[in-house]
C-alpha cells in the first residue's frame, strides 16, 4: 500500500485486530436477518514519513453514512470541554461579531451552539444528515459536504473565508488527508488560524490504547506526522497543547506558511523533541504493540468466561466505536456480554455491530442489577461512574477492559 500521505511504499506492520464490521454501523432488529461487511482492521507505518494508518479497503460514504450514530452532545464532559475551548480562543484571538467561525465536523452543533450565543457569526461543514439535522434545529447554518480543497475554493470564493477554523476529532477520519488539509490554507482568511484536535499516537502506544483503532480512523498521528503533512500542504504549527480528552489528544494550533502572525511557541519544539527520545521515528517504537493488545484481549475474555462459570451478571454501559472494536477483537457475543446501554436515543433498539449485542436503555440495566457493570468508552469512566452511582446499592462494580483489565 503507498502511503496515503507521502505516496512511499507502507510495509512496517503495526498492529492486526483481524477483521471487522465499521464500528458505527449498528444494525436495526430488520438487519439481524441479513450478512454484514466486514473488512481487515490493520495498521502499518510510513518509514518515510512516519504516518501510521490503516489499510485502504472502503471509501469515507461507506463510513459517514446518512444515519451516522456518532453524536458529540450525549457527553457532557465534551460539552464542557467545547464550551471551555470556546471561551479561551475567543479572547485569545480576539474573535467579536465582524470575525468569521468555521468548524469542519460539525457534528450536531455542539460546539458552534456556544460561539454563536457569543453573537460570532458561523457556520458548520458536516457530512452525515443526521447530525447535521440536530445541528440545525439549533439554529446553526451547516453545509452538508465532505471537506476538501474544492469545497474550501467554492466557500473562499463567495466570501466565507474563515478568520478561526475548528477542527476536532477529524483530521484522523478523511482518506485523502492532502486534500483535507490544503482546503483549510484556502478557506483561512491571510491572519486567520486553524487548531485541530486528534488523539496523539504517542499516547495510544505508551497506554495501551488500541481499541481506539477503527476503520473510520484513517490515521493515527504524532505531531511530527502531522508537521509533515501541514508543512506540505501549506500551514505551518505555531503551538500545541496537550489535552487529557480521548486518553490523551494534542492541540494544534496553524496558520498559513505565508503568514507571519504568529510566533512558534517553545512548546512545539519541546514536544517533537519529546517524541524524537520516544523513538516515534523509528522501527523500535511499534515493534511490540501486537502483543500488548493481545494481553488485553486475553485478559478481558477470561474475566467474562470466569463470570459466566460463576453465574455473575454483566451489563456494558456505552455504545461506544472503541467498545465495538474490543469486542469484536475479543469475539465477544450476547452469550458472554448480553446487553450495553446508551443513552443516545439514536442507538437504543440497535444492535453492535458484528457482536450484535442489542443496546437498551437505563430501565434494563436498572431492572437487570447486574454484578459487573463494563464500561466500554473507558475514556469517561468518571463521568459514567457518576451517572450510575445509583448501582451501589446493590454492590455492583464498574470493570474497564483498556488499557488494562481494572475492576473499580
Amino acid at each position: 500500500m503507498k502511503c496515503r500521505h507521502c505516496g512511499q511504499l507502507t510495509s512496517l506492520p503495526f498492529l492486526d485486530l483481524g477483521s471487522a464490521p465499521p464500528s458505527n454501523a449498528y444494525l436495526g432488529k430488520t438487519d439481524l436477518n441479513g450478512p454484514e461487511t466486514w473488512f481487515p482492521l490493520r495498521l502499518l507505518v510510513c518509514e518515510n514519513c512516519w504516518l501510521v494508518q490503516t489499510e485502504d479497503h472502503t471509501g469515507r460514504e461507506a463510513l459517514f453514512t446518512q444515519n451516522y450514530a456518532y453524536f458529540s452532545s450525549y457527553s457532557s464532559t465534551w460539552l464542557a470541554h467545547a464550551q471551555h475551548y470556546v471561551s479561551e480562543i475567543v479572547e485569545r484571538f480576539h474573535l467579536n461579531k465582524h470575525s468569521q467561525v468555521v468548524e469542519v465536523a460539525a457534528n450536531d452543533g455542539y460546539l458552534l451552539q456556544y460561539v454563536q450565543q457569543l453573537g460570532i457569526p458561523c457556520y458548520g461543514i458536516e457530512p452525515t444528515t443526521s447530525t447535521a439535522n440536530v445541528a440545525r434545529e439549533k439554529g446553526i447554518n451547516i453545509i452538508e459536504q465532505f471537506f476538501g480543497v474544492d469545497l474550501a475554493h467554492e466557500l473562499a470564493q463567495n466570501n466565507q473565508q474563515a478568520d478561526l477554523i475548528v477542527a476536532n476529532n477529524v483530521l484522523a477520519h478523511v482518506p485523502d488527508i492532502n486534500d483535507f488539509v490544503k482546503g483549510f490554507s484556502r478557506l483561512l482568511k491571510p491572519q486567520g488560524v486553524a487548531t485541530f484536535e486528534f488523539p496523539h499516537l504517542l499516547r495510544l502506544v505508551q497506554e495501551n490504547q488500541f481499541d481506539t483503532v477503527y476503520h473510520e480512523h484513517y490515521s493515527y498521528l504524532s505531531l511530527s506526522a502531522v508537521q509533515h503533512v501541514f508543512l506540505s500542504n501549506g500551514l505551518t504549527i505555531f503551538d500545541v497543547e496537550e489535552l487529557p480528552t480521548h486518553g490523551g489528544s494534542l492541540r494544534v494550533f496553524v496558520q498559513v506558511s505565508d503568514s507571519a502572525a504568529h510566533v512558534r511557541t517553545s512548546a512545539v519544539s519541546k514536544l517533537l523533541q519529546v517524541e524524537a527520545e520516544a523513538g516515534i521515528n523509528s522501527k523500535d517504537f511499534y515493534q511490540n504493540f501486537q502483543t500488548k493488545a493481545e494481553s488485553v484481549k486475553d485478559a478481558f475474555l477470561k474475566f467474562l468466561l470466569d463470570a459466566k462459570c460463576k453465574g455473575l451478571k454483566i451489563g456494558a454501559y456505552g455504545a461506544a466505536a472503541k467498545g465495538n472494536t474490543l469486542l469484536n477483537f475479543a469475539g465477544v457475543r450476547p452469550d458472554l456480554l448480553p446487553y450495553v446501554v446508551d443513552k443516545n436515543p439514536a442507538k437504543k433498539g440497535q444492535y453492535m455491530p458484528g457482536s450484535r449485542i442489542p443496546i437498551v436503555d437505563e430501565t434494563y440495566l436498572r431492572n437487570d442489577r447486574p454484578d459487573y457493570i463494563l464500561i466500554l468508552p473507558w475514556n469517561l469512566k468518571t463521568e459514567m461512574m457518576a451517572q450510575l452511582e445509583y448501582v451501589r446499592e446493590w454492590n455492583a462494580k464498574f470493570v474497564v477492559a483498556v488499557p488494562a483489565l481494572e475492576i473499580l
